[in-house]
């Protein structure tokens, strides 16, 4: 990326994990994201800032979106279940409830300004538990097979129907191809969400944000072929230039004569 090319980049957030973590002599609790999320943000013209969770209120949220221009709330563990008013299923991971806290202020003050944002597996989960929507807790429970997580870190390919005239369809067609590593999935939609995306099984595979220039979410994983079709980072890249556009027309004035 060239020096002007960077000065109309958009800033990325995206959310990261906070597990215990090896490297080398260090065994501790760390903040990571796999490098193919940051690499799609890159590729498609943006520049990465990795969030990790801490402490979290309105106004740190509101802090924190005041340096971004877009948003990815990432993959990672299930949901906290109490979120949406049920009981642990036995496969439900153990709570992550700072990360759960973090990315719902994130998101809510995201939603608030307009600010563009793209959630990937656990983040279409998310947003839906954040717009009071529930989730299917273990889907070999409903449709009696492991379809969409293979286990051993293998992504499973499945194909998914775009709806007709949606946001998403409008980046990658009205078919797709997909890779899949979850065990849960949207069940009572969110308030303010659409259906954009199922496989044959019903499964709803993306929703979209109703009343935000972009808000979109898919259930499965577009940083794993982000190399071949880095579409959906480029729709979030380019709606997050038009925020920072919006939001910051002196900066780009300034970057132009320069």
């Amino acid at each position: 990326m060239s020096g002007s090319e960077a000065s109309d980049a958009p800033v990325i957030g995206l959310t990261t994990y906070l597990e215990q973590a090896q490297t080398g002599v260090w065994d501790v609790p760390a903040s990571f994201l796999p490098k193919v999320y940051f690499d799609a943000v890159n590729r498609a013209g943006g520049i990465a800032v990795l969030l990790p969770p801490q402490p979290v209120d309105d106004a740190v949220a509101s802090r924190v979106l005041d340096g971004l221009d877009g948003l990815i709330i990432t993959g990672g563990k299930d949901v906290d279940p109490a979120r949406y008013g049920q009981e642990p299923h036995p496969t439900t991971d153990a709570p992550r409830r700072d990360r759960d806290s973090w990315e719902d202020a994130l998101l809510a003050a995201a939603i608030d300004r307009g600010l563009p944002f793209l959630g990937i597996c656990r983040g279409a989960q998310l947003l839906n538990v954040a717009r009071g929507g529930t989730l299917i807790q273990h889907l070999p429970d409903v449709i009696g097979s492991t379809r969409y997580n293979l286990g051993g870190g293998v992504f499973a390919e499945n194909e998914v129907a775009v709806e007709p005239g949606s946001h998403l369809a409008e980046l990658v067609g009205d078919e797709l191809e997909v890779k899949s590593y979850h065990h849960q999935a949207i069940d009572e939609l969110g308030e303010g969400l659409v259906v954009t995306a199922r496989s044959d099984d019903g499964i709803v595979q993306a929703v979209e944000l109703e009343g935000v220039p972009f808000g979109v979410a898919v259930q499965w994983h577009p940083e794993e072929d982000a190399a071949e079709d880095a579409r959906l980072f480029e729709g979030l890249v380019d709606a997050a230039r038009n925020y920072r556009k919006a939001a910051h027309p002196e900066a780009l004035e300034g970057s132009a004569t320069a």
